[in-house]
């Protein structure tokens, strides 16, 4: 900005007024003439403003930057549960904080540096996130949880041949997890081995056949492979258990599309969009569906391709279990127990169960599809 002012105001900023009076009379004395500006004020203001220019200064305005955002400190001591209630309270850059304080205090503690991973991992800081869960596996190399979100993190870091390494020690360490073949699954997808993908999603189901991700995701698979009779089962049983979950629906309508049955598809995009009225997909099946108003009375049972889904996978259950050796380790090494109670289960909404990826992992993936046409498919994304 520009300030225009006088000579008299410039001495009066640097020097005060009161030293300038007395400079201005000790120049009336010597010299013996009048002061400007002090015999007539009116007239030496009009004379200032027609001559304005010749007084320009330029200064340099000092504003004072918005401070950036410190992540909040820690003082005192800090228990476990105090940080776990701001990680459930989905505070998670006060969790970060508050687990890494607790560390400092505990720092043999695995479980604390797992929440830190956790926390820093859902605040998206996947570098702090890998660094924690790296010092927890070094406390305690057969944590299976930090393991786990190693995993997730090295996934989403486009390094799914190392996860794949982490995952399948901790399927040694429990075989019976079904959250560790449907992560599996998910690495195997990165790395572009589909079948091995889809064999990991089965395992999972065999383990466990309420897991509604790995349901959606091996049929997402199928159809992927055009292997739409083979999606139908694993589909079905999804929104039988989750029939509220938009994506399931339309996964399953384009299924049942694509082997004829037109009406049940028809329901299944609808219950898509009434689910989620936001979803742009569905609603272009709806109407590309609808508009062709023919087969729409071809409905298909799906109670019974769910169950007998269920009924043929279940038995796999001891097959898949016996498939890895659980590792012993001598008595004398075994990792002293901690005195703190384990924490929280794994959140409801993890990456790899959101309902919207970024790229296809083993929790939510998703259809792609053109109106006007049978849709082809393409992976969706996430976060």
């Amino acid at each position: 900005m520009w300030i225009m002012v006088s000579g008299q105001e410039w001495l009066k900023r640097r020097l005060g007024d009161a030293m300038v009076i007395g400079l201005l009379a000790m120049v009336y004395l010597l010299t013996g003439c009048d002061v400007p500006g002090y015999e007539d004020r009116d007239e030496r203001a009009a004379e200032e403003r027609s001559t304005a220019s010749s007084f320009e200064m330029s200064t340099v305005a000092y504003e004072a930057p918005l401070p950036e955002p410190v992540p909040p400190v820690a003082t005192g001591p800090v228990s476990y549960d105090q940080a776990e209630e701001a990680f459930r309270a989905k505070r998670y850059d006060d969790a970060v904080a508050l687990f890494s304080a607790y560390i400092e205090q505990k720092p043999a503690n695995a479980w604390g540096h797992y929440m830190l991973g956790l926390s820093a991992w859902k605040a998206g800081d996947n570098r702090t996130a890998e660094s924690a869960y790296e010092v927890a596996l070094s406390l305690d190399p057969r944590h299976e949880k930090s393991l786990l979100g190693l995993s997730r993190v090295l996934i989403e870091e486009g390094r799914a041949d190392e996860a794949l390494q982490e995952i399948e020690f901790a399927a040694e360490i429990d075989p019976s997890s079904s959250q560790v073949f449907r992560l599996m699954g998910r690495a195997y997808h990165e790395l572009g081995r589909t079948d091995d993908a889809v064999a990991a999603y089965l395992d999972a189901i065999a383990l466990d056949d309420t897991d509604v991700w790995a349901l959606n995701n091996v049929g997402y698979l199928y159809i992927q492979s055009s292997q739409h009779s083979e999606a139908i089962g694993p589909l079905a049983r999804a929104v039988e258990l989750a029939p509220d979950v938009a994506m399931f629906q339309n996964n399953l309508g384009i299924a049942l599309e694509r082997i004829g049955f037109a009406g049940s598809a028809a329901e299944a995009f609808r219950a898509a969009v009434a689910a989620d009225d936001t979803y742009v997909k569905a609603q272009v099946n709806l109407e590309r569906v609808e508009a062709r108003g023919v087969d729409l009375d071809i409905i298909a049972d799906l109670a019974y391709h769910a169950q007998q889904f269920v009924d043929e996978i279940v038995g796999w259950r001891d097959l898949v279990v016996g498939e890895f050796e659980v590792d012993t380790i001598p008595p004398d090494s075994l990792f002293e127990e901690q005195s703190e109670p384990e924490p929280i289960p794994e959140p409801a909404v993890v990456p790899d169960s959101l309902p919207e990826p970024v790229t296809p992992p083993d929790s939510a993936m998703k259809l792609e599809v053109l109106p006007d046409s049978i849709p082809p498919v393409s992976g969706g994304n996430e976060r």
